[in-house]
């Protein structure tokens, strides 16, 4: 696997800024149910489109704030066998509300095959799709960032630009190396100087 870039071999950006996840969460906004709560799940946690598809009504907790996050990549314990790794990332309140109202979560959390469902039973070709058109819409040009990938860097720069530690960001993002994740502390533009500017007072 190639090593992670915020920039590719050209020098174009390879994540969202800040104005284009706010316009991306708008026009996310106006799509139907399923689309719109498909969109702001991967603007709100940074989830891989792999990860998102496994999401069931039982890994929302409602009570707590929290999507539980199965991580895909191959992770293995001591004695290099396979191991499962979960990550609870927080999420707004009000993308929580639109997940219940749309999806009737409360409902399905009672019944043990409806909790076990995906939420999403799409592949993540569709979810590509879907990002994609309301990527257009939202106005963002046609470059290397206007992806799904591009989504989930967004949330990276965007926590470090609001000065989430690594170490909890690395969590939120499933990475299995800070080293990873401080590639985010790398970010440039109008987020590198929103962080210069804290320390500017």
């Amino acid at each position: 696997m190639g090593e992670m870039r915020l920039h590719d071999r050209a020098g174009h950006r390879l994540y969202l800024n800040a104005a284009e996840r706010a316009a991306f969460l708008a026009a996310a906004r106006q799509q139907v149910a399923r689309e719109r709560t498909l969109c702001e799940v991967l603007h709100w946690t940074g989830c891989r489109p792999s990860e998102l598809r496994e999401i069931t009504p039982a890994r929302v907790d409602l009570s707590e704030g929290v999507i539980a996050l199965r991580s895909l990549k191959k992770r293995r314990d001591a004695a290099g066998r396979p191991r499962i790794v979960f990550r609870s990332v927080p999420v707004p309140p009000g993308c929580l509300d639109t997940l219940d109202t749309a999806h009737g979560l409360r409902a399905a959390q009672r019944s043990r095959r409806q909790a076990n469902a995906p939420i999403w039973p799409v592949s993540r070709v569709r979810i590509w799709q879907i990002v994609k058109r309301v990527m257009i819409e939202a106005g963002l040009p046609d470059a290397p960032h206007r992806s799904p990938k591009g989504l989930r860097h967004g949330f990276g720069v965007q926590a470090i630009a609001c000065g989430i530690p690594l170490n909890l960001l690395q969590k939120w993002m499933g990475h299995a190396q800070l080293s990873t994740t401080a590639i985010y502390a790398d970010a440039v533009g109008r987020e590198e100087r929103d962080i210069a500017a804290r320390m500017w007072g």
